[in-house]
């Protein structure tokens, strides 16, 4: 009789005393997506407010690396930026001068017209000699010449300064170039938290070095889980991905807790059962992988064991 109630107890265990079955339909882990924030820049940590389950929002400033080094050097770029505009030089005073001048001849030509016309009428009247009209042609042509050369000096000085200027210029478009790298290596001294959730583990503390590429904290959104469970090929036309099921954790000794799932994704490929699973015959059957969502109460924990129910699918 004791035999037989050992016996019974242990088949219980494993598979249910009745007809052998299993009372879910598959079982795995909870897991979440974790981010590992890492240090962009080297130097020491001046600031860093990070503890492990801290709730963190997107966007949260969270740390400073010490960037005094690079705040110089674009402090340097953009003076000598500045210094290249007090180089530039300006044609105003050279082309006002000439300016005057030609408003000068201006006069003396419009002057010589003037006593054109009157000497033409004298040598019409017979009144002067047609080479009194001919000296004031000379003259008004030598003026325009003069003139047509104060134009020209007129657009040279323009010419001349803005090559000299451009000349001067050409340097300030890389320095700005140094001026904006240097500042990305200055955005990239704030630690800013990437996305919501809650920290699960803190590596850095105030007043150490950080270094490029070593991680400062891990954080993950806990408000959604997944739960990670392995069916057989025979289960996969029972599911789909959308599909809502039932899924179980433990509550105490003898209670457990419900919650809806959402099936995310079902692996394309099989693989042999995980070494998580006791016995050796499970271990060497081919299986699924999936994932499961999981809206969090606060309850369900990174690692907890879960038990999934799927539902019929509708055709």
């Amino acid at each position: 009789m004791k035999r037989y109630m050992i016996i019974c107890t242990a088949w219980v265990i494993l598979a249910s005393c009745n007809n052998n079955e299993i009372s879910y339909d598959a079982s795995g882990n909870f897991e979440a997506d974790e981010v590992m924030v890492s240090a962009q820049q080297n130097g020491q940590l001046l600031s860093f407010s990070v503890h492990e389950g801290d709730q963190l929002k997107e966007g949260a400033v969270v740390g400073q690396i010490d960037m005094t080094v690079q705040r110089l050097q674009k402090e340097q770029t953009e003076a000598t930026i500045n210094a290249l505009q007090q180089k530039t030089g300006s044609a105003a005073e050279q082309v006002k001068v000439a300016k005057a001048q030609l408003a000068a001849q201006q006069i003396q030509l419009d002057n010589l017209l003037r006593e054109k016309e009157r000497s033409q009428n004298l040598v019409k009247a017979d009144a002067a000699p047609s080479k009194q009209v001919d000296d004031i042609n000379a003259q008004i042509d030598q003026l325009q010449k003069q003139m047509a050369v104060t134009r020209e000096q007129i657009n040279l000085y323009h010419s001349n300064t803005a090559t000299q200027n451009r000349s001067i210029l050409s340097e300030k478009a890389p320095l700005e170039k140094a001026a904006q790298q240097l500042q990305a290596q200055i955005d990239k001294g704030q630690v800013v938290n990437p996305v919501a959730g809650t920290v699960l583990t803190n590596y850095a503390l105030k007043g150490e070095m950080a270094v490029l590429g070593k991680p400062l904290y891990k954080i993950a959104d806990t408000d959604t889980l997944f739960l990670r469970a392995y069916i057989t090929g025979n289960q996969l036309p029972l599911i789909k991905p959308g599909q809502q099921v039932q899924v179980r954790v433990d509550q105490g000794e003898k209670e457990n807790k419900s919650y809806p799932g959402t099936i995310t994704w079902i692996s394309d490929k099989s693989e042999f059962t995980p070494k998580t699973i006791q016995t050796k015959k499970e271990r060497a059957n081919l299986v699924y992988a999936i994932k499961i969502s999981v809206k969090n109460d606060g309850y369900l924990k990174i690692g907890m064991y879960g038990e999934v129910f799927f539902k019929t699918v509708k055709k």
